[in-house]
């Protein structure tokens, strides 16, 4: 594995930096966390027109051709500013499955719709509820969908769902429209600045073109790419955690003398450095083998229990070295708390992917 970004690479991601940073967390999350959609529409408009929603969709299909690695690359800058946005859900976790398992019909229909901008969602696994979340049957010419499914991302925005479903006992991916009869959609809060729902759905007619893939890796390719985008936006969040950290005990004195000259603060800051480093590392491990189309199943829930992990723990050093003032609602730092502890349970959280591991390794 070779982490060394190509020109281009470097581009994505010094461009997303600077359009990303003057919405910070102060002056843009608290914002955007007020719209009705949960984000901001002038933003979304200007990441369709960077390209950010195609850039992994291939250039036939109107999109930039790029692949994993750097879409990835947006998500650690989304995690730095902490920006609120459907990007992850739509350019991780449903254009990609759609590239790699759709029919050139489906490629055709979905993909350059995506690219222009089109918001899109998903229903993820129950991995804390085996045996939940929405069922299909077939059903005529297609498929009928009943049973729910909870925080569903910006699903009251989304113009369209894949749907994970439970067909014959094996989970299987469907292309939903948002507007098909039968669906209702509630909001459900959550620790996070998302917007995540519950989404029900009550004899939903699924046409059979409507199936992505012909058995359950369409499924299982939306989770690892989420799983291992989530971990990209967390190492960014780390990393602004890390900065604002060391700018603070830089600054701050006590005692005729910044606190960053203190031991014990010195050592937080470097702990943090190091879960900081470490995070990135076992993240694009997992984030390169998926971009190059390589097994990574250990890797993506290596990377998702220690990522998860160390966010935490980073926000915790945070906290330390702030002490009382980084609780406060106009401090950034309970911001990064509440997103590390929202994303630590997305696609799974460390007791999860720990059991994950531990079946890879023979021992359950």
């Amino acid at each position: 594995m070779d982490l060394t970004l190509t020109e281009d690479q470097e581009l994505i991601a010094s461009t997303a930096r600077e359009v990303l940073d003057s919405r910070a967390a102060t002056a843009g999350a608290r914002a955007m966390a007020d719209e009705p959609a949960g984000y901001s529409a002038a933003l979304w408009k200007e990441m369709v027109g960077l390209g950010w929603t195609g850039l992994a969709v291939p250039e036939e299909h109107g999109g930039v051709g790029g692949g994993f690695l750097e879409v990835c690359l947006l998500f650690e800058q989304l995690g730095y500013a902490l920006v609120p946005s459907p990007l992850l859900p739509v350019a991780a976790c449903c254009a990609l499955p759609i590239a790699r398992y759709g029919t050139a019909a489906q490629k055709d229909e979905w993909l350059g719709a995506i690219a222009e901008g089109r918001v899109m969602s998903f229903t993820p696994v129950p991995w804390d509820r085996p045996g939940e979340g929405p069922v299909a049957v077939a059903s005529g010419s297609g498929f009928e969908l009943d049973g729910a499914a909870s925080f569903v991302p910006y699903a009251a925005s989304a113009e369209a769902f894949l749907v994970a479903a439970e067909l014959d006992g094996e989970p299987r991916a469907f292309l939903v429209d948002a507007a098909t009869p039968g669906i209702t959609i509630e909001p459900a809060g959550t620790v996070g600045l998302d917007r995540p729902c519950r989404v029900a759905f009550a004899g939903v007619h699924v046409p059979a073109d409507r199936a992505l893939g012909a058995d359950r890796a369409a499924v299982d390719a939306m989770t690892a790419f989420g799983a291992a985008a989530t971990c990209a936006e967390m190492v960014g969040a780390a990393q602004r955690v890390l900065d604002t950290t060391v700018a603070y005990a830089t600054e701050r004195e006590q005692f005729g003398k910044p606190i960053g000259s203190f031991q014990a603060v010195q050592h937080h800051c470097a702990d943090m450095a190091i879960d900081v480093l470490g995070s990135r590392f076992i993240a694009y491990e997992a984030i390169w083998r998926l971009s190059v189309g390589r097994e990574a199943a250990e890797e993506v829930s290596m990377a998702k229990a220690w990522v998860s992990d160390a966010y935490e723990r980073v926000c915790a050093l945070g906290h330390q070295v702030h002490g009382a003032i980084g609780f406060t609602w106009e401090h950034d730092l309970h911001l990064y708390s509440r997103h590390a502890m929202a994303t630590a349970l997305a696609f799974g959280d460390d007791d999860h992917h720990l059991d994950r591991l531990a079946d890879h390794l023979g021992l359950a």
